[in-house]
């Protein structure tokens, strides 16, 4: 059997089957994917290490409590856009998904939890995330309204409302700021960091990586997305022009760890991992080249993406406790 021909998969309704606490709970954690989590938690551990950094400090509280405002926001997001993909048609008509990172959770399309339920528990999401922003709000002053209104209304309207950025082109933009970004200088600034140009610059990276996770994760929803008038970067440009955008992006990456390294804020061996990643974007831009009609490569190459997301987040925030310690 090629490729392409290989049946998408499905989450199974009877593994999600019940009325207990337990299986709504069940249903619910897995109805956000928390597969991307590491998305939404890595950028506040990357800035809450420049906080350190910057301030000799660090609040365990005040961490927590970002971190969980922010996966809420991220969580939330995941199921709002399963409810707006759903509307407008292109998940329940999206043949040549690779579950389970693209064509969305698939709640909805297998009856698992219907398109109300799935718009209430991205609601009740939002609900946590400002609970626990007010209790921001208590701790650090009125500059934490402003990071929660930007980061409820980017993951609110992606997919959302009269707007829908990721219908516009305008998608991987709002996820970079949404999960790079905003989180990054937000949790510094929540340790006591100033935001200044060397922690926006110090975000780049992450926002990137994270753009490239949505960019490569659209790339088997380009059917379906552009009949639904959906039409994301990948669509409006085809397979090689974002491959090359891709790869472009990879290299931006690495190329503000080098800037920030001559700029003295990062140890010198700070560039070595995010130059030596550029090798898998390199590979993973190969694997969109070839698009859905070589699914397993496809597949692998998203994999991938994950795995420079979260080493590169990883390294970027040992590197400036590195920084802080010796």
């Amino acid at each position: 059997m090629s490729q392409h021909t290989i049946r998408p998969l499905n989450p199974v309704p009877e593994e999600f089957a019940g009325d207990s606490f337990k299986h709504n709970l069940k249903r619910a954690f897995h109805a956000t994917r928390p597969k991307f989590f590491p998305a939404s938690v890595l950028p506040v551990v990357v800035g809450s290490a420049w906080g350190a950094y910057a301030t000799g400090q660090f609040s365990v509280y005040v961490f927590v409590l970002a971190l969980l405002a922010t996966v809420c926001v991220h969580a939330a997001s995941n199921v709002l856009n399963d409810v707006g993909d759903d509307e407008i048609g292109t998940d329940p008509r999206n043949d040549l998904r690779i579950y389970p990172y693209t064509g969305g959770s698939r709640f909805i399309q297998t009856g698992i939890l219907s398109q109300r339920r799935m718009a209430r528990l991205g609601i009740t999401l939002i609900v946590i995330a400002t609970l626990a922003g007010l209790a921001l709000f208590v701790e650090r002053g009125p500059m934490v309204i402003t990071f929660g209104i930007i980061g409820i209304a980017l993951g609110v309207f992606y997919s959302l409302g009269p707007v829908r950025l990721s219908s516009l082109g305008l998608g991987e933009t709002a996820v970079a700021i949404a999960f790079g970004v905003l989180p990054v200088s937000g949790a510094a600034w929540l340790q006591g960091a100033a935001i200044d140009t060397t922690l926006i610059l110090y975000s780049i990276p992450v926002s990137a990586w994270v753009a490239a996770i949505l960019l490569i994760n659209e790339v088997p929803d380009i059917e379906a997305d552009g009949n639904c008038g959906k039409n994301t970067l990948p669509v409006r440009l085809g397979l090689n022009a974002t491959a090359n955008l891709y790869f472009s992006i990879h290299v931006v990456a690495a190329a503000s760890v080098v800037l920030l390294t001559a700029q003295g804020h990062l140890p010198l061996l700070a560039p070595l991992v995010p130059l030596g990643l550029l090798a898998l974007g390199w590979k993973a831009a190969a694997g969109i080249r070839g698009g859905i009609e070589q699914r397993e490569i496809m597949a692998k190459s998203i994999e991938a993406t994950l795995g420079v997301h979260t080493i590169g987040c990883i390294w970027l925030a040992l590197c400036a406790l590195f920084a802080l310690w010796f």
